[in-house]
C-alpha cells in the first residue's frame, strides 16, 4: 500500500486553533475527509495515518469516528496527558479501539526544552510502551538533545521523529540539526516522517534545491527502511499543494530502488503503525 503517514482534520475553531493565525489564512476553515480524498485518489493513496491537533481527548474520539466512517485512515495517533497520575487508565480504555496506534503532544510549544526529560512524563512512556503504543515526536532543532535522552532511556519503544524536526529550511541553518539527526538515526527504535518542509521553507518562493541537503541527512541517518513520507496536510497548503508535497518525495526518492521506495512510500508506515 502507498500510505500517508501524517495528515490531519479539524473542525475549524479560532480558539482552539489559535495557532492557525492570519498570515495561515488559507487553512482558516474546516478540513475533513471528503476534502482530501480527491488528492489520495490523484496520486493512489491507499491509505493514511491521522494525526492529533488539539491536545485534548475529545478529539480521539472524533477521529476514530471519522476512521470508521472512511476506511482510508488506517490509524489515528491520539493526546492523553502523558503526565497525568491517571495516564494508565486512560491507555488501557483506549485499548478497546484498534484503529488508535499512537500518541503525540505538542512538545514544540513547551518553553521548556529539556521537557522530554520530565519524570512524569517519562512514566506515561513507560506506560506507552507497556500496551504497544507508538510515541511521535513533535520538537524544535533545540529540544533534539532532549529528544536523543530520550530515545536512549526506552530503547524498546517506537519513536516517530515528526517533521525532521522542523529544520531551518528557509534559514539554510543545517549543520547542528544534521549532527542531532545523525546521532538520533543511530538508534534503530526511532522513525522519521519525510514531512512538513514546505513549512519550514519560504512559504512563496521554495524550489526543490531547497531541501535535497535536509534529505540528504535523514536518509545518511535513518536509511529507507525508517523513513516514511506524509503530506502534513491541511498544513502544507499555507506553503503549496498536496501535489507539491508528494512530488518533493517521489523526486528525491526517484532514483532509488522499487523497493526502497516502496518503503518510503508506504510499507514503513504500514509496519510501525501496525496498519
Amino acid at each position: 500500500m502507498r500510505i500517508d503517514s501524517h495528515q490531519h482534520f479539524w473542525n475549524y475553531s479560532p480558539e482552539t486553533h489559535a495557532w492557525i493565525n492570519d498570515e495561515m489564512h488559507l487553512i482558516q476553515r474546516n478540513f475533513l475527509p471528503a476534502d482530501l480524498a480527491p488528492a489520495l485518489k490523484q496520486h493512489s493513496i491507499d491509505g493514511t495515518v491521522l494525526v492529533q491537533v488539539d491536545q485534548n481527548e475529545e478529539e480521539n474520539l472524533f477521529f476514530l469516528e471519522l476512521a470508521q466512517q472512511n476506511p482510508f485512515i488506517k490509524g489515528t495517533v491520539g493526546w492523553v496527558d502523558l503526565r497525568a497520575e491517571n495516564v494508565e487508565e486512560r491507555l488501557d480504555f483506549y485499548k478497546q479501539y484498534p484503529t488508535l496506534k499512537g500518541f503525540r503532544h505538542i512538545v514544540q510549544g513547551e518553553s521548556d526544552p529539556y521537557f522530554l526529560q520530565n519524570p512524569a512524563f517519562r512514566r506515561g512512556i513507560e506506560a506507552l510502551g507497556k500496551r504497544g503504543y507508538t510515541y511521535d515526536i513533535l520538537i524544535y532543532p533545540h529540544q533534539l538533545p532532549a529528544a536523543i535522552e530520550l530515545v536512549k532511556a526506552f530503547p524498546d519503544q517506537i519513536f516517530v521523529l515528526d517533521h525532521l524536526a522542523k529544520p531551518y529550511i528557509k534559514a539554510g541553518q543545517i549543520d547542528q540539526w544534521a549532527s542531532f539527526i545523525q546521532h538520533l538515526g543511530e538508534m534503530p527504535n526511532v522513525h522519521c516522517k519525510v514531512s512538513g518542509m514546505v513549512t519550514e521553507a519560504n512559504w512563496q518562493n521554495w524550489e526543490f534545491r531547497n531541501f535535497r541537503p535536509f534529505l540528504d541527512k535523514v536518509t545518511e541517518a535513518f536509511g529507507t527502511q525508517r523513513l516514511m513520507y506524509g503530506s502534513d496536510w491541511p498544513v502544507c497548503l499555507v506553503a503549496g499543494s498536496y501535489s507539491n508535497v508528494i512530488g518533493i518525495c517521489e523526486a528525491y526518492f526517484g532514483s532509488f530502488s522499487a523497493d526502497e521506495q516502496a518503503d518510503v512510500m508506504g510499507r514503513n508506515a504500514e509496519r510501525v503503525y501496525s496498519l
